[in-house]
């Protein structure tokens, strides 16, 4: 599979630039969670960010590149609410 290099805006990963697996149209996928454990051990957290487009073309308007904007109000998907 092939990677893109995304950055990542506010919360805990801000100002970082990762490497995100595309889909074949070479896009990444629209939410991206970082799920953070426990030190104590309780239920860990998960943080969540929405993808946004970097900026866009003059004539067509098509995204020129791809970042992931932190959601602090943002519920995770279903995949970490079954582990918690």
């Amino acid at each position: 599979m092939r990677s893109e290099e995304t950055p990542f805006v506010g919360g805990p990963l801000d100002g970082r630039v990762l490497p995100v697996l595309v889909g074949p149209t070479g896009k990444p996928p629209r939410v991206y969670e970082v799920p953070v454990p426990d030190a104590d051990g309780g239920p860990g957290t998960v943080h969540v960010y929405r993808l946004q487009a970097a900026g866009a073309t003059r004539l067509l308007r098509l995204p020129r590149g791809w970042r992931y904007v932190y959601a602090p109000g943002a519920e995770p998907g279903r995949a970490h609410r079954r582990r918690s």
